[in-house]
C-alpha cells in the first residue's frame, strides 16, 4: 500500500539521499542506531558474527525494505552481528 501524496511530503522533509560504498557498515553490534536505511538502489544485508569471527548473512533488504525498524520499536541497538 502507497502512502498518500499529503503523507509523503510530510516524510520526505527528514530524508536525505546517500550514497554509500560496497561492503560500508552501518552499524556494529551494541551500537546505538540513530538512521533509518530505506536502500534504493541496493541490498542490504544482517550479518551474524559468531564468536570465532565467521560470519552469516541471516537478513537482507532491497527497496521494499528498511533498516533500523528499532528506532520505531523503542530497541536503541541491533543484534549480535553487522549491518552491510
Amino acid at each position: 500500500m502507497a502512502l498518500s501524496a499529503q503523507s509523503q511530503q510530510r516524510l520526505l522533509t527528514y530524508l536525505e539521499l546517500i550514497t554509500l560504498p560496497q561492503g560500508k557498515v552501518l552499524y556494529e553490534s551494541g551500537d546505538a542506531l540513530c538512521h533509518i536505511y530505506f536502500p534504493t538502489d541496493a541490498i542490504i544485508s544482517l550479518l551474524y558474527v559468531m564468536e570465532n569471527g565467521a560470519s552469516a548473512e541471516i537478513s537482507v533488504a532491497g527497496n521494499e525494505g528498511l533498516i533500523g525498524i528499532a528506532i520505531f520499536m523503542g530497541g536503541e541497538t541491533p543484534n549480535n552481528g553487522k549491518i552491510r
